[in-house]
């Protein structure tokens, strides 16, 4: 439940200030703006996996271990941080990251190596 609920909330505010932002920052920096929304529409992606039952255990652990993180931190958090210099900051996002990672690897028995 708790999982559902900070997913829920994550994706909200995702796509609440992808929506706000897109039409403000598409002449300001349309790379960016294009990086975000692609490296945002992956995660959800991810995160859909992840709350999927049917997917592989295999699968999630590969999202939760690796790719999850490697898309966060190499694609999205630059992409937010350019649109959104005064909103967020780095260690502000990857403590976000933190939280939600370490539910889903709670909730889904995953520990990662």
């Amino acid at each position: 439940m708790k999982t559902r609920l900070i997913t829920s909330l994550l994706l909200a505010i995702s796509i609440t200030g992808c929506q706000k932002e897109a039409s403000i920052t598409a002449t300001v920096d349309p790379v960016a703006t294009a990086q975000f929304e692609k490296s945002d529409a992956r995660l959800g992606e991810y995160l859909d996996l992840l709350n999927d039952p049917k997917a592989p255990s295999s699968e999630k652990y590969r999202i939760l271990c690796k790719d999850f993180y490697t898309e966060y931190k190499s694609n999205y958090v630059p992409a937010l941080l350019k649109l959104q210099p005064n909103d967020y900051t780095e260690p502000g996002l990857l403590e976000d990251l933190k939280v939600t990672m370490d539910a889903y690897k709670k909730n889904l028995n995953i520990h990662c190596r």
